[in-house]
């Protein structure tokens, strides 16, 4: 597994015709990208414990183009390249994306954004731990979602719930844990960490 711990969550909102994986809400405060890429090859392995074959990633920002006064659009062109490069494997990472052009398709054709993952993301990567925890939030609270997260990173995942989590959030958690606990040792091959 990788180096950097990092929470993932598993988001279902009855609004949305998708499920989606939202990092990191609740660990790591202001990964830089370095962080953000073991951030990154954390999500794609639980989606891949999930049966999602290629996971698409969507690097989050304000903006989908780059702007060197932003640093999140400076990370996420870094993440995409990386992973242009094989340093992040498993799936495939884009951005910067903003959210609307990361969930909906719509919003990309509008926007004339060409990426294999814009509008049909499995993961969202947020910036920081605002972004990521905000995002999770009104997943939860104001959209109806059911949640699950998890710590990744670690030899074997670990359940990690908000306080305010209702028991189903909490028993979500266990199984997500225990998804990825079954697919990590019936095909350990799958959650392989690049090496640098």
């Amino acid at each position: 597994m990788g180096k950097v711990l990092s929470h993932c969550a598993l988001v279902a909102a009855p609004t949305y015709g998708r499920r989606v994986l939202v990092t990191d809400a609740a660990m790591n405060m202001a990964p830089d990208a370095t962080q953000k890429k073991g951030i990154c090859q954390n999500a794609i392995h639980l989606a891949l414990a999930l049966g999602i074959a290629q996971p698409k990633v969507a690097v989050i920002a304000a903006v989908e183009v780059m702007n060197t006064r932003m640093q999140a659009t400076i990370d996420a062109a870094i993440l995409a390249k990386m992973a242009d490069r094989r340093q992040i494997v498993g799936g495939i990472v884009d951005g910067p994306l903003d959210l609307d052009a990361a969930v909906s398709s719509e919003s990309a054709r509008i926007k004339h954004i060409d990426s294999p993952v814009a509008g049909v993301a499995d993961i969202l990567l947020a910036h920081d731990i605002e972004t990521g925890n905000a995002l999770y939030k009104v997943f939860a609270f104001m959209s109806g979602a059911q949640t699950a997260g998890v710590i990744m990173g670690a030899r074997v995942p670990i359940v990690l719930t908000s306080r305010a989590d209702d028991a189903l959030s909490r028993l979500y958690s266990t199984a997500l844990a225990c998804q990825h606990a079954h697919a990590l040792a019936q095909q350990p091959e799958l959650f392989v960490t690049p090496t640098e």
